[in-house]
């Protein structure tokens, strides 16, 4: 070693040393001061804190009892008013709550809404012991010879209490399942009862009241009633466990009614406070005890914030002691950076070994990125192009496409694009196979086929998986090359690939060549619709738009099923599920018939849906509700075969529908409607009136007309017209028929038919044949 060197190297050996003293100096002088301070002020919050916090915590149960005394109140207030409401009069005792079903609907809404008029109750009772038992909760029920149900109500009924609170079992088959109740005897103020309005509470409700009680998670809250017939425990606790006991115990001891003192039990320190609350002709006793852990918790965190604050006292200072030391070593770290450590050997890191590994570090990094930039360059494309072909780009200049084009490595220059818009066909027949919801998987595998023989066609390309059975593919050709080679070669083995690998079949929309980038999201919006005009006929269709005309339009011998879809709505208002899914089936089916597009049968299944709709609103129920706030119209327009717009009718409408009908027709209302719809449909020729329908099916005239109402939406008269109309319709398409000759078939006088129909259809009948024919 030379001379120079080993006098560097002492030398920096001797200031190492001098940094470290010089920084464990500064660090003692600039911390300690901090730690004292913190410890200080430790000593002297502490004690005093702990005292505010329990005379804040007794405030809190007080307040908080109040409050539940409170609700309570409010609680018996709102019974008794209702009790003394004419609604719940003396009539009920002799009322037929079967006639009088008005009556009875409107006691069944006025219990639902004393139940929602507090998240207390968690259900409202009446029961009527009068010309029969009756039990509303909240719908009517007749008891009949139910003496279990009896028995569990009539003793509600002979308490010597008006309104009186109690824990009740009001299931007789688990007696000792008891709920906190409020019971109000009716008539209001009468000495003479017949019935009870109930109030029953839930039982977690209750004890979250009671819960609010104990601010902490720990704990017990208890109220009791001086009797001990009454016991509630926030925690679920029973009457008997060993707290519960204690506290009762040692409440019952003190002198005063309410107050507060300290419990050991377990080995832990309880902080107890007690008060009393007067109810109807009773006295309720609540009792809260809390950890005192759990009070004194702040005094722990105040702690621990001393700490950390002493803590991040440190720690500054021995940024601040870094900070100066490294601002007095300066002069040895220039003398260092001057002579480099000859030998290697000094007792830490110099600073050229670290800007060297530093500086390999980021250059490993940038290659890193660069790698990583390289792999998802065809995500990006990918991403670019979804946004192109779905017209999101349509600000944007020529020349601003051109450039960000070029930036993703696509090279245009005496080059032409083609968009090709590409649907899997037949996934609804993969039966085991394939399950509802893999349509994302099975894109996924087409996408790949797609892209490797794009690749393996076409010098540049590009696929963009829409997810749903759908793919878009981008293609740059030469001008003036032979192509159409390169597009036939690609669609056979596209075809191919697909039919033997998947064994689905597809159907490919081919865009004419496109010379600017702003026209792309044009051409393959005509590609999309090209392939919406495909046959439905389970074969592979390639449609080259450049080549052949592409359709545009629909089959000219299109039949729409007028009378399926009458007859399928009508099964639908009348809850025939079965008639109606046998009714959907061959309405699709004729729409499906031989030779029809894919665009005839989404068409026509969309005007179904908006008929179905108004029959929906027509019944009384709100589409909106029914369908969940989704948009049926969207979901049934991406989906592009008859099967599984069948599957999806059944799910979404059908299934729906039928339950909501069900909760809200009674069985048998519905069973006699059916019966005069039935009537009507079989003898709508002869000379119909509400009197001899009503004779037919075996009920008053009056009952008849709002349940027909109820039940179908129309009016009994207007639905008869419909039905006379809608014949008269078919008859007027489908025959030759003589005006005055369909009108005696449909029941009317040929002046009187004329006038109706043209009311009802806004034309003649003569001008409505002539249409109909055209």
């Amino acid at each position: 070693m030379s001379r120079i060197g080993r006098r560097a190297a002492r030398s920096s050996a001797r200031f190492g040393r001098f940094y470290t003293k010089s920084l464990i100096m500064i660090f003692l002088v600039s911390g300690i001061p901090g730690v004292i301070t913190g410890a200080l002020v430790y000593q002297i919050a502490g004690g005093r804190m702990e005292s505010e916090l329990l005379q804040l915590h007794y405030r809190q149960i007080e307040q908080r009892s109040h409050n539940m005394d409170d609700q309570l109140s409010n609680l018996e207030l709102l019974l008794s008013h209702w009790a003394f409401d004419n609604k719940f009069g003396s009539e009920l005792m002799d009322l037929d709550f079967v006639r009088s079903f008005e009556k009875t609907i409107d006691l069944t809404k006025t219990l639902i809404a004393m139940q929602g008029s507090n998240a207390m109750v968690k259900q409202a009772e009446l029961y009527v012991e009068g010309k029969t038992r009756v039990l509303f909760n909240p719908e009517y029920g007749a008891l009949g010879d139910d003496e279990m149900t009896r028995q569990l109500y009539e003793p509600l009924i002979d308490s010597t209490r008006e309104t009186y609170w109690t824990q009740w079992s009001f299931d007789p088959k688990h007696p000792e399942n008891k709920e906190l109740a409020l019971v109000h005897s009716i008539p209001g103020g009468s000495m003479k009862p017949f019935g009870v309005l109930v109030f029953r509470f839930s039982g977690d409700k209750f004890a979250n009241l009671l819960q609010t009680m104990t601010p902490y998670n720990d704990g017990e809250t208890l109220l009791v009633n001086t009797t001990g017939a009454l016991f509630i425990s926030g925690n679920g606790s029973a009457y008997e466990s060993p707290l519960a006991t204690l506290l009762r115990e040692k409440v019952a001891a003190e002198e005063h009614r309410n107050g507060s003192f300290f419990l050991n039990w377990n080995g832990s320190t309880y902080t107890v406070s007690y008060g009393r609350l007067s109810r109807i002709a009773d006295e309720w006793l609540y009792i809260s005890a809390s950890p005192i852990s759990n009070i004194t918790s702040p005094i722990v965190m105040i702690s621990k914030v001393i700490i950390s604050v002493s803590v991040a006292v440190l720690l500054l200072a021995a940024l601040l002691a870094w900070l100066a030391s490294s601002r007095i070593y300066s002069p040895v770290k220039r003398l260092v950076t001057l002579f480099g450590d000859s030998d290697g050997e000094t007792a830490r890191e110099d600073e050229f070994a670290l800007i060297e590994r530093k500086w390999l570090s980021l250059h490993e990094r940038s290659l890193e990125l660069n790698t990583k930039l390289t792999e998802q360059l065809p995500q990006m494309k990918e991403s670019f192009l979804h946004q192109l072909l779905q017209g999101y780009l349509y600000a944007y200049s020529e020349q601003d496409l051109l450039s960000r084009m070029e930036q993703l490595k696509w090279r245009l220059e005496d080059r032409s694009m083609i968009v090709f818009h590409i649907q899997l066909i037949g996934i609804e027949a993969q039966e085991g196979r394939f399950r509802e919801g893999d349509e994302g998987l099975v894109t996924f595998a087409a996408v790949n086929m797609i892209g490797e023989l794009a690749d393996s066609h076409f010098e540049q390309s590009s696929t963009i998986n829409f997810h749903d059975l759908t793919a878009g593919l981008l293609v740059v050709v030469p001008n003036g090359g032979d192509y159409k080679s390169a597009l036939k070669a690609f669609g056979d083995e596209l075809t191919q690939s697909v039919n033997r690998i998947l064994n689905m079949r597809i159907a490919v929309a081919i865009s004419r060549p496109i010379g600017r980038v702003s026209d792309v999201p044009l051409s393959y919006e005509q590609a999309k619709q090209a392939a919406g005009y495909r046959s439905l006929a389970n074969v592979d269709q390639i449609i080259d738009m450049e080549s052949s005309l592409a359709p545009g339009g629909t089959s000219d011998d299109m039949r729409y099923p007028f009378t399926l879809e009458r007859e399928f709505i009508q099964a639908l208002r009348t809850g025939q599920e079965e008639e109606a899914e046998r009714l959907l089936e061959a309405f699709l089916e004729a729409l499906s018939c031989e030779g029809a597009k894919e665009y005839d049968v989404q068409q026509g299944m969309l005007h179904l849906l908006g008929n179905v709709q108004h029959a929906i609103m027509v019944s009384g129920i709100h589409p909106g509700r029914l369908f969940k706030g989704d948009n049926p119209y969207e979901q049934l327009s991406q989906i592009r075969e008859p099967k599984r717009m069948l599957a999806w009718f059944r799910k979404q409408v059908l299934q729906p529908f039928q339950v909501e009908l069900a909760s809200r027709s009674d069985a048998q209302v519905k069973r006699m409607i059916e019966q005069a719809m039935i009537y009507l449909q079989t003898n709508y020729r002869c000379d119909i009136s509400l009197d001899n329908c009503a004779e037919q099916v075996g009920c008053n005239p009056f009952f008849l007309s709002k349940t027909f109402k109820q039940v179908t939406g129309k009016n009994f008269i207007d639905y008869l017209t419909e039905l006379r109309t809608d014949k008269a319709k078919e008859l007027l398409r489908e025959t030759e028929l003589r005006i005055n000759e369909i009108a005696e078939l449909v029941g009317y006088q040929h002046s009187y038919f004329n006038r109706i129909f043209k009311k009802l259809e806004g034309m003649t009948p003569t001008h409505y044949r002539e249409l109909s024919r055209q």
